[in-house]
Order: C-alpha cells, then sequence, then structure tokens
C-alpha cells in the first residue's frame, strides 16, 4: 500500500513538471550524490534556484527553459491541437547533445501519458551505439526509470510504458529513405507526438518531409540536434528557408564548460577562425561549402546580390538552356541568360509536360526572345526524352543544339563529362554574373555533391543519387549550365527564320563574350 501511494506521488510530481523540462531534470537525476554526473557546475542563476552544485550547462538550462516557456504558452488543453513545437541546435563538437536527446526523451515519457515518439540519427551505428544507448542510460538513472522497459540492439530498439506497452512508447528507426515509411502516421491526439533527429545533417530530406504529418494533432513537438556539416538540406534550412518554422540555436564548443579547450584552441590555430573546419566543428555554423559541395552558397548568394548590368538587350545574343523533366516529380526548365546578365529574362518551369508540349513552350520562348530585338542559341538536354524536344524543335525550323550530358568535355583532363564542365564553366560565371534571388536556385546549385575519379577528372554526382540523398533534382542548375555548353557571340543580328542552323562550338572562354 505504501509503494502504491509512493507511485502517485511520484506520478503526480511528473505532472508538475508537465511545462517544466529543467525542473524535471534537476529532479529525476540524483545531482548530489552520483559522480558520474558531476562534471560541470550548475551555472547562475540556476545554481541559486534548485541549490545544486552540479547540473547541466548554461546552453542546456537555456535550452530546457525555453521549451518549458513554450510550453506553458500553447496551454495544451489534452483535446485542442496546438501549434508545434519545433527547435534546433547546431553545434560544434562536445557540447552534450546526445545528454540533452535522453533527457527530452525522459522528461516526455514521463510528463505525457500516451506519447508517441521516434527517434534517429544519420547511421544505424550511431543510432544504437550512441543515441539509443544515451537514451537508454538515462532512463536507468531516473527516478521514473522503473515505469519503461527499453530494448536494445538493431531493429529491436524500443521504450514502453509497462503498463500501457502499445499506447505509450517511443522508438529508434534507421532514417534510410527506402524506411520513410516508419516516420509516417504518427499521431497522439491527446498527448504528444515527438520526433529527435540526431546528427540531423545527415538525415535525408525525404525523411523530414515524411515526418510533418507527425505535427498535425495533439501537442506536438520536433527536434533536430547535429554539427552543421552540410550548408544544404533541411537542417540547413532550419536555420534559413525554414528559420520562420524552427526556433534554431548555434552553440559554440568554447562556451561549454566540458569541452577540451585545449583541442579546440589547437583547432583554431591550425586550420583558422573562418574556415569551414572551424565553423561545422568548433563554432557551430554551416560551411561556406560543405566538403563535397561543388558551388558554395556565398558564391550564389553574391550573384544574386549584384546588380545587373543596365544594357538594351537589342542586337545581343540570349543563350538558353533547356533542361528536360525525366522523372514524375521533375520540373522541365527553360533558363536565359545575356552575357552576364542572368535575371532580365525569368526562367520559366513546368511539371507533366510531353515532348511536343515542352517544344512548344520552347518555340514560344525563342519567339518572345525575337521580338525584344535578340537572336538566341538554344542548347537542350538531349538525353533521355529530351532527343524528341530536339527533334520536334528541328521540324518547326528552330536552330537549336542537342547537348549531351554524358559526352566528352572540350577539356576533357580536367572534367569527365559534358555536365561536369558545363556546371565548372557556371561556377566560374557566378563570381561576375547576376542572378535573380530565389531560394530554390540556391537550392539546385548549391546540392550538387562532386568526386574527382582516378584520373583526376571532376565528377558531379547524378540527379539518381541526389534522389537517394533526398534531394530534389537540380533541374534549374542543370538549365542553367546548359547556356555554357559552347560559346555564344555577345552581338547577333537576329536570323531569317530560313537560315541553315549552325553549331556555336569552338574553343570555349567563358569570358570571352562577356562586357568589361
Amino acid at each position: 500500500m505504501a509503494a502504491e501511494s509512493s507511485e502517485q506521488q511520484l506520478a503526480q510530481e511528473m505532472g508538475n513538471f508537465f511545462d517544466d523540462p529543467l525542473g524535471f531534470v534537476m529532479f529525476a537525476y540524483d545531482w548530489a550524490h552520483d559522480p558520474a554526473l558531476q562534471v560541470a557546475k550548475l551555472p547562475s542563476p540556476w545554481d541559486l534556484i534548485y541549490d545544486y552544485e552540479y547540473g547541466p550547462d548554461a546552453w542546456a538550462c537555456e535550452f530546457l527553459d525555453n521549451l518549458g516557456r513554450q510550453v506553458r504558452e500553447h496551454d495544451f488543453d489534452g483535446r485542442t491541437p496546438v501549434p508545434a513545437i519545433m527547435e534546433a541546435i547546431s553545434s560544434g563538437h562536445g557540447i552534450g547533445k546526445s545528454a540533452m536527446v535522453g533527457w527530452i526523451v525522459g522528461w516526455i515519457m514521463s510528463t505525457r501519458p500516451y506519447a508517441h515518439g521516434t527517434i534517429t540519427a544519420t547511421t544505424s551505428d550511431q543510432l544504437s551505439s550512441k543515441t539509443w544507448a544515451e537514451i537508454a542510460k538515462w532512463n536507468k538513472r531516473s527516478i521514473t526509470g522503473h515505469w519503461f522497459d527499453i530494448t536494445t540492439g538493431k531493429g529491436a530498439m524500443r521504450m514502453v510504458h509497462k503498463q500501457h506497452r502499445e499506447s505509450w512508447f517511443c522508438a529508434a528507426q534507421t532514417c534510410r529513405e527506402e524506411n520513410s515509411e516508419a516516420f509516417a502516421g504518427q499521431h497522439a491526439v491527446n498527448s504528444t507526438s515527438f520526433y529527435i533527429f540526431d546528427e540531423a545533417s545527415g538525415v535525408p530530406n525525404k525523411i523530414w518531409e515524411v515526418s510533418k504529418g507527425g505535427m498535425t494533432d495533439g501537442e506536438p513537438m520536433w527536434f533536430a540536434f547535429g554539427n552543421p556539416t552540410r550548408n544544404t538540406g533541411a537542417f540547413a534550412e532550419c536555420f534559413g528557408a525554414q528559420r520562420h518554422r524552427w526556433h534554431g540555436q548555434h552553440i559554440d564548443s568554447r562556451s561549454v564548460a566540458i569541452t577540451n579547450k585545449d583541442l579546440l584552441d589547437q583547432w583554431v590555430a591550425d586550420y583558422g577562425e573562418d574556415s569551414d573546419f572551424v565553423k561545422v566543428r568548433v563554432r557551430g555554423v554551416f560551411p561556406n561549402a560543405s566538403s563535397l559541395q561543388f558551388i558554395d552558397r556565398e558564391r550564389v548568394e553574391q550573384a544574386m546580390g549584384r546588380l545587373p548590368l543596365a544594357e538594351r538587350f537589342i542586337g545581343r545574343t540570349a543563350a538558353v538552356g533547356v533542361d528536360v523533366a525525366r522523372f514524375g516529380d521533375d520540373q522541365s526548365v527553360i533558363r536565359t541568360r545575356v552575357g552576364r546578365d542572368g535575371v532580365g529574362i525569368p526562367v520559366k518551369r513546368f511539371r507533366e509536360l510531353n515532348t511536343m508540349q515542352l517544344a512548344s513552350k520552347v518555340a514560344e520562348h525563342i519567339d518572345y526572345i525575337k521580338s525584344l530585338g535578340m537572336s538566341s542559341v538554344v542548347f537542350v538536354d538531349g538525353g533521355g526524352v529530351g532527343g524528341g524536344v530536339v527533334d520536334r524543335l528541328r521540324q518547326l525550323n528552330h536552330d537549336v543544339v542537342e547537348v549531351q550530358f554524358g559526352g566528352k568535355a572540350d577539356d576533357d583532363r580536367k572534367y569527365l563529362n559534358k555536365r561536369a564542365e558545363i556546371w565548372g564553366r557556371l561556377k566560374e560565371w557566378l563570381t561576375l554574373g547576376s542572378l535573380t534571388k530565389d531560394e530554390a536556385t540556391v537550392t539546385d546549385l548549391t546540392s550538387v555533391e562532386y568526386q574527382y575519379t582516378a584520373k583526376d577528372q571532376i565528377q558531379l554526382e547524378s540527379k539518381e543519387h541526389m534522389k537517394s540523398r533526398g534531394l530534389a533534382s537540380p533541374d534549374d542548375g542543370d538549365a542553367l549550365a546548359l547556356t555554357f555548353a559552347y560559346p555564344v557571340p555577345e552581338y547577333q543580328l537576329p536570323k531569317d527564320e530560313n537560315s541553315s542552323r549552325g553549331n556555336p562550338r569552338r574553343e570555349y572562354d567563358p569570358y570571352e563574350s562577356l562586357p568589361t
């Protein structure tokens, strides 16, 4: 009877921590007597509030306090859905993110009957040996640890309430794109549905997309932690395009008590404060370029902040790139560039057009350019179904140049194929050219990764490989790159409709036709 009364009292205490995660952490773990917990001194003012010498680091106290504040503001009544709490932490190494994951899981599972959760990490080894192991460790230390059963081992990582095994639980799931269905259908109408992404930079975009479905009812929560190893993808967007949805924080490892300051200082001395190495591993900010990224974001943003040259189009020659959709979710894109100007003639994007319909759109675009007093050279991606577009345009007596991405590069010592070469020319042009500000274009241009072949040639990853990483096909980027397939004369009178086809190929200089 006394034991039952004690459990009832403990359950009541947990109810008091519903909107106080930091209070739960200080209450649930034995900071006063467990030497394993006595690593960091509890900073002010929390040392006075809780009257403990040891506890979480300052960043963790601030994070948990802010989390509790949001819970109070949302004031969930157990029935009416409230906005999702979405927290992202981008940090350097060694700040204690895994411990935070253990605390969050303990707090939610202990204070919210019938909660449902999914936890993932970038690799199965990371998930089982670090993230889930940390959850199990902190549950064992928790005052409510005896409420739950935890299974470990790959494929069997689950935490369940002993008396409500099918309705009060969380589980670990690998984040392979083909496992995305495991993240769908998670709901807790009268409680909290939560997701935790550890090492979130490596979680495919598809997993992020599917997980949004768990944010539609109850009191949903989503937590993303990681080192900012990639400056593209869903984790980066938490601090960029989606920052109005997420509360994001950057944590510098040097500001955290438990980190190895001597090692961090060595890294800064060796690589420099503003190096990408230090940005990612120490400062917790996104790099100018990921280690495999072909075009860095800074280069693209500079082009988008550059004013186009104030010149008339009459008498100029427009380079037109047409990327033809290969898959159902791809776009067909028409991009137009006039010398350094990529702004003056807007991009055109289409979905679900057949080759005849796309050819008609391209023909209309050629006529539009002609109405501006310009000539055009049209480069069409001829791979796959693109050949049909080329054939139809030629039937309509339009001069077009078919480009095979897999074809031989002009500079085949440097580039593996034509696609790598035209992206290389695009990369150079971005230092002088101008583009319209557009986040979709930024994503396309900065998402493509590369490697070197055995012959030291640059090879870009394929569209298929990008899709396997959860990214969209860079159709917009390919269309813009196509405008660099072969040289285009700077000035040329509009061609007569009956003129013969010309192939503008010759020795290429990406700056030759650009005004100085």
